[in-house]
């Protein structure tokens, strides 16, 4: 099992489509302003917005991982993205700076090299 695809809901269309396209997601379907695919830059997932009247933001964390998240921030930042923390080395090792989408989604610029999947407290059996 891989996992491809992940939707969230948006209260505004255009808003939401213009966020994740600034983000460097490619748009690759768009159905009557209601709902949107978009493709990573590396082709190897999708993220889906779906629209809806009152949604309630996610409590779902998306983190998108990037080779230098002190440089993506900067260049999300010129770009009017707002940040809730800015780059921060965290004690799992990771470097994260989290923000959020126009309908409140928590997302996560993160890099975490080979110690997303190969922590040095990864388990004996997982080996």
């Amino acid at each position: 099992m891989d996992l491809n695809q992940v939707m969230l809901f948006t209260r505004d269309f255009a808003e939401g489509v213009s966020f994740y396209q600034s983000l460097g997601l490619r748009l690759i379907v768009s159905s009557d302003e209601a709902y949107a695919r978009f493709e990573m830059p590396s082709g190897s997932s999708t993220l889906s917005l779906h629209v809806s009247e009152a949604p309630e933001p996610s409590e779902t964390v998306l983190y998108f991982e990037v080779d230098d998240v002190d440089s993506t921030h900067e260049a999300l930042s010129k770009k009017g993205i707002r940040f809730d923390s800015p780059p921060t080395d965290q004690p799992w090792r990771w470097r994260e700076a989290r923000f959020r989408d126009p309908t409140g989604n928590p997302l996560c610029l993160y890099h975490a090299g080979p110690d997303r999947r190969f922590p040095p407290w990864r388990l004996p059996s997982a080996t």
